[in-house]
Order: structure tokens, then C-alpha cells, then sequence
């Protein structure tokens, strides 16, 4: 049997009466109290998220910018057209058949130093693409020494610059950028759909700042609430919306690819005939008229053939189920969904359903 781990936080989450589950190999918090508290409370206050399972890495050396380029999709050119360090850009890692390896975020720390964060369930198979494609002088070091939290929702800013006295730096720190600050990371990023920051630091400090930030009135939050969130703001899941078997056309993520250049990437002569081919298939939000959830794997018939429910829950804000569903790329509007053998009502849409609080799809 494969050994699960465990964060630096677990015996906390054990005190807080945490309901554990095996998620990507890690012991990790579902729930604390009520996932519709929790989510609520990321919605119109803030929450703290444990996501020490995800990978972190440090390519180090002269050529690190190149080999990013060539290993991720998006182009980290980007980051150094504004002369800045610590910014970050999001990216698909590909496979030479256009499959998705893993969404990832990387962040510049200097010229020569990047740091990649990782899907927990995909990291071994990252670190082996990475090591099959580096070039001999960078230098690869993970980051076992760090732990990441996630503290998300309108008050986060209040509550994490109040902790660690930096509002006035926190408030001038745009989305996707980062700074240091003694031995913490902090960034404004986010898989929630609201205001937020992930940070990084030393894992004898995670127990210390959790329970900080829980008196200052963050809320801890499990994963549950975090995939509902996350499925409200329509962001993709690993596993679920994507995998190595679904390229970004596929996936709603067509707009993190990087053809600008001459530029050749892992994945990049797949996709361009993909591209100028039909796409058959494309990732769409899903809403279900009247009762019921929608759940992964649920077959979706429209007038264009079938398609597939991906991921599916009840989505607290709209009080409603939702989710995403992969169909024929020119089915459009309203179609059905097996459920438990029934046709119910479903109505394609675009994502997201609801961002910084507020539902922008009609309900109607």
C-alpha cells in the first residue's frame, strides 16, 4: 500500500476536528465544520486553505528562461518584457501530442531563478518530463522545506497585511505578482474566485501562522469548499476538466497558449495541426434547471451529438447545481443530462458563474 502523506499542518487540522481524506496521495482537510459555511466565508469574508501537498520547485541557472520556454506552453518571455522580478504567469505543460501534463504557475525570482508550483497528483510525472527535457546546467531543487497556504476572499488583504503589518504593501500588490518578506513568499494569486494570496513559508512556522490568522478572523476552509469555489469561478480541475489526453482547445484554455513567436515549445506542432484542423470538442459551464447535482461522468445528449458531464456540484452563491461538461464544439444552449436514467434539463454556457461575490451568468 502506498504511503500517504502529510503536511506540516496535519496534527492542526486533527485539533481543529477536520473530517481527512486521501487527496492526490496526501492526508488533507475536506471539511471542518460545514463546507457551506466555509465557502460562504471565502465569498464575503476570508478563509485559509492548506496546499502544502502541491509541488514547488527552483530551476536554477543561465539558461532556466530558455528551457522554460521551450517546456511551457505560455511563453515566460513575458515576464521579463516589464524588467521585474517576481511576477508570475500561468501555463499548461504539454506532452508532444498536445496532452496536458499539468497547469502549473510559474514565478520569476530573478534572471536566472524561477520557482514552478505543482499539481500534488501529477508531480512525479512532472518532475520526470522536466528532467527527460532540462538542459544540463540548471540545477532543480525542490522545495520540501516550505509550506503553502491560500488565504482567500475580500478580507484576505485586511486580515494578511494586518498579521504581518503590510497593508500599504499588500494593497499596492497586483494579481499575479509577488514580493519576500523575511522568510515568507506572498503572492496575489488565487484558485477561488476571489481576492486572495498563496503564500510560502518555512514549514516550522505553518502551525504559527495558521492559528495567527484563525484569531484575526480568517476561517480555516477544507478542500470541499475550495472545489466548489474554484467550479463557481470556472477554473479547471487536473484530472477532471483535463488530463494528457485533452489538449488546451479542448479545455477551455486555448488562451494560455503562446504562438506569437518563432518560439518552439513541447507540444507546440500537435497543437497547430489541431489548430488548423476542427476542433471537435470544447469545455463548457453547465447550469441543471430545477433539483438534482450534476456529477462527473454524467452523459450529456445535445442536438450534436454526446458530450460528458466533467465536474459537477451544488453550487452554494446560486444556490443551484453547476459545472463543466466536454461537448461537440458546435453544441450551444439548452440540452439534456442523464441522471441516475432520467433526461433532465441542462443549459450550456460560459464560464465563470461567479466571480469577486457576484453570479454573472442569469440564472433565468
Amino acid at each position: 500500500m502506498d504511503k500517504i502523506n502529510k503536511t506540516y499542518l496535519y496534527s492542526q487540522h486533527q485539533k481543529l476536528g477536520a473530517k481527512m481524506l486521501n487527496f492526490g496521495g496526501w492526508h488533507m482537510p475536506l471539511v471542518y465544520s460545514s463546507q457551506i459555511e466555509e465557502h460562504h466565508s471565502v465569498r464575503n469574508n476570508s478563509g485559509i486553505f492548506d496546499v502544502s501537498h502541491m509541488g514547488i520547485i527552483d530551476l536554477i541557472g543561465d539558461r532556466t528562461n530558455d528551457f522554460l520556454r521551450l517546456l511551457l506552453a505560455n511563453d515566460v518571455k513575458k515576464l521579463d518584457k516589464l524588467n521585474k522580478d517576481f511576477l508570475a504567469l500561468y501555463s499548461c505543460m504539454l506532452n508532444l501530442d498536445g496532452g496536458i501534463i499539468d497547469d502549473l504557475i510559474v514565478y520569476r525570482l530573478s534572471k536566472d531563478r524561477y520557482r514552478l508550483v505543482l499539481n500534488a497528483s501529477r508531480f512525479d510525472r512532472d518532475l520526470q518530463w522536466i528532467k527527460q527535457n532540462i538542459f544540463d546546467d540548471i540545477e532543480i531543487v525542490l522545495r520540501n522545506d516550505l509550506s503553502m497556504l491560500a488565504i482567500q476572499g475580500p478580507e484576505a488583504e485586511v486580515h494578511l497585511g494586518g498579521y504581518f503589518n503590510i497593508n500599504d504593501r499588500l494593497h499596492s500588490l497586483r494579481k499575479f505578482n509577488a514580493f519576500e518578506l523575511d522568510e515568507v513568499f506572498i503572492a496575489r494569486t488565487g484558485y477561488t474566485g476571489e481576492d486572495g494570496f498563496e503564500i510560502m513559508i518555512p514549514n516550522e512556522n505553518a502551525q504559527k501562522v495558521w492559528t495567527d490568522l484563525n484569531n484575526y478572523g480568517v476561517k480555516s476552509c477544507g478542500l470541499g469548499s475550495r472545489d466548489t469555489l474554484r467550479l463557481e469561478a470556472g477554473l479547471n480541475l487536473y484530472g477532471q476538466e483535463m488530463d494528457e489526453t485533452v489538449n488546451p482547445f479542448e479545455s477551455a484554455l486555448a488562451w494560455t497558449l503562446d504562438f506569437s513567436s518563432e518560439r518552439n515549445f513541447l507540444g507546440k506542432k500537435a497543437l497547430q495541426s489541431s489548430s488548423n484542423s476542427v476542433v471537435k470538442r470544447k469545455l463548457v459551464g453547465a447550469i441543471l434547471e430545477g433539483q438534482g447535482v450534476l456529477r462527473n461522468g454524467y452523459t450529456v445528449y445535445t442536438d450534436k451529438g454526446e458530450g460528458e458531464i466533467t465536474s459537477g456540484s451544488f453550487s452554494p452563491t446560486m444556490s443551484r447545481s453547476i459545472g463543466f461538461a466536454r461537448v461537440p464544439s458546435d453544441a450551444e444552449g439548452k440540452c439534456k443530462v442523464s441522471i441516475r436514467n432520467n433526461k433532465r434539463d441542462i443549459v450550456l454556457v460560459k464560464p465563470p458563474f461567479v466571480r469577486n461575490g457576484k453570479i454573472i451568468i442569469d440564472r433565468n
